[in-house]
């Protein structure tokens, strides 16, 4: 197989490919091809499955050098072995090794086959929907699929997001700048990519906007492409802000909601977004449920047990209300 694809006017070919085409060489080594970089187009000789892998790298390492990103050989090896994973994520390499979610070569290894299962899930699908218990791993398993994805050039961007739900007091009348306000909110979300990404690439993400975290309130109006959006505490959501946000996934771009449909802090009478969502959408096609229980938690060892006592004073207090 042989395909040509137009090289970018504006990235500079020395840094892409390399000190006389170094790049270049490591992976035609490593996928078994021929590349013959020509003046404005690129070459590429091949068997058809690794043709493609080369071709959709190529595209990665000139999107990264427009970000004034480094392409060294070892990122390029972990860009590969990303994509590979990505591809066929069903293999036990994913339960075993996990997927590569930074630069430094910073792994997520799902601690059971369930958790393995919802990596994929979220790989291989645009809208996924996470239910299920405290500490279960629904949302640090969403940072790390995102970062995966971002890693490897399938998504540019990274947004977290959760509504904010006041407790009797209202954000305009507390003290601080609108992100002192908002920061309690989107805290546990910061604190997951924190744990995952070094100082320094946490750094560069955040301050030239490729993770971007922010109230559900700032999604109106916008369209969200080539982005990973993750929305946290769905379940706080009402019914409008559900359709507000399931409707701004754009072009190339994948959605994970993530929440517990049994806790919920919405004012008393308001529907939740996300059990309705569930009602509407547990049967469409393209569109995944993944549901945790609480022997999935994998907190301390003291909230499974927590969670047991709380659910059986529910059970039992919904019994004595049935009772009267």
């Amino acid at each position: 197989m042989k395909i040509k694809h137009a090289f970018p006017l504006n990235v500079n070919p020395v840094v892409a490919f390399g000190v006389h085409d170094s790049n270049l060489r490591l992976l035609e080594r490593i996928l078994k091809v021929k590349i013959f970089p020509e003046e404005n187009e690129v070459i590429i000789e091949g068997e058809e499955e690794n043709v493609s892998k080369a071709d959709q790298l190529l595209h990665t390492i000139y999107q990264k050098v427009q970000e004034n990103q480094s392409v060294s050989h070892d990122e390029i090896k972990v860009l590969l072995e990303g994509m590979e994973k990505y591809s066929d994520y069903e293999s036990s390499a994913i339960r075993t090794e996990g997927v590569v979610i930074s630069k430094r070569g910073g792994r997520l290894k799902p601690r059971s086959l369930h958790q393995a299962h919802y990596i994929g899930e979220m790989l291989l699908y645009d809208l996924v929907f996470s239910i299920g218990p405290a500490g279960t791993g629904k949302t640090y398993l969403a940072v790390g699929a995102a970062l995966h994805l971002l890693l490897i050039g399938r998504v540019k961007k990274i947004i977290l997001t959760r509504p904010v739900v006041e407790a009797g007091e209202n954000l305009g009348f507390l003290p601080g700048t609108l992100e002192e306000k908002i920061d309690p909110y989107l805290r546990p979300l910061f604190d997951a990519v924190s744990e995952m990404l070094s100082p320094e690439e946490l750094k560069y993400l955040l301050e030239n906007q490729i993770i971007e975290l922010a109230p559900l309130a700032y999604m109106r109006g916008r369209t969200l492409s080539n982005a990973f959006i993750i929305l946290d505490e769905a379940q706080n959501t009402t019914t409008t802000q559900m359709k507000l946000f399931l409707t701004r996934l754009g072009e190339n771009s994948k959605m994970v909601v993530t929440g517990d449909v049994s806790q919920t802090d919405l004012p008393y009478g308001k529907e939740s977004g996300l059990k309705q969502a569930v009602e509407f959408f547990q049967d469409l096609e393209g569109i995944r449920f993944v549901y945790f229980e609480k022997k999935d938690a994998l907190r301390h060892g003291l909230v499974k047990r927590v969670l047991e006592v709380y659910e059986k004073r529910e059970e039992e207090a919904w019994k004595g209300i049935e009772a009267r």
